[in-house]
């Protein structure tokens, strides 16, 4: 091993706003001392998991689920016990549907335009 996943770092435009959609729909707390403006982590101290970070970048190009001009470029699978329930929290958060969804798994955007799927078994 070279080294352990510190965290899964996402560019956003406002990455307080995007952070705080992730902090609901995973449960995932604000990580203390290590957020500003235009940085923001959710979990614990490096070495802990999940982490995600959440960086600005102002000229941000969203991904175009499915257009490959503008591929997704990374995406998050979160697992959840009942997809309606699921569905209808991720909505009121501010995500929306997007277009494919497969045996055991629905596409969504995030409130940036970044994909992520909610999986069930």
């Amino acid at each position: 091993m070279i080294g352990q996943l510190r965290s899964v770092v996402i560019d956003c435009p406002d990455p307080r706003a995007l952070a705080a959609f992730y902090a609901e729909l995973l449960g995932v707390p604000l990580a203390e001392g290590n957020s500003d403006d235009d940085w923001v982590v959710l979990g614990g101290p490096p070495g802990h998991q999940p982490r995600l970070a959440f960086q600005q970048a102002l000229n941000l190009r969203p991904p175009a689920w499915p257009d490959p001009e503008r591929p997704q470029q990374f995406h998050l699978d979160v697992t959840v016990d009942d997809i309606e329930a699921a569905e209808k929290a991720a909505l009121a958060l501010g995500a929306r549907r997007l277009p494919g969804e497969g045996e055991g798994f629905r596409v969504y955007a995030d409130p940036a335009g970044h994909p992520f799927c909610l999986c069930w078994d």
